[in-house]
């Protein structure tokens, strides 16, 4: 029987203007802890700096694609991204192989 392979859970969104000093509050003091709570290890958080691309990507390592698929279907999940949902604007996920590096 072959182990589960691992899967990111990317995301990518825009923090709101004027809402920026709430927003970074809200991802250090809950969002973060939050996230690995249910089980993610973070493993990326980039910033476009220049460009036409969301503000913000950050990737999250599930053991499976099974447990990404309950995570993101869970109300802890909701609620958690209902929340970071007050101080951000173009919020996208998506579940993607897990590769080392950066990806999009």
């Amino acid at each position: 029987m072959t182990e589960p392979q691992q899967v990111k859970l990317l995301m990518t969104w825009d923090i709101i203007p004027e809402h920026e000093q709430e927003y970074f509050e809200f991802v250090i003091r809950d969002f973060i802890p939050g996230v690995q709570r249910l089980g993610c290890e973070l493993s990326d958080a980039w910033a476009t700096v220049y460009g036409d691309q969301p503000q913000i990507l950050v990737g999250a390592v599930v053991s499976s694609l099974n447990r990404a698929r309950q995570l993101i279907s869970s109300q802890a999940w909701t609620d958690l991204n209902l929340k970071l949902l007050e101080y951000v604007q173009n919020y996208e996920q998506k579940i993607i192989p897990a590769k080392t590096g950066f990806q999009l």
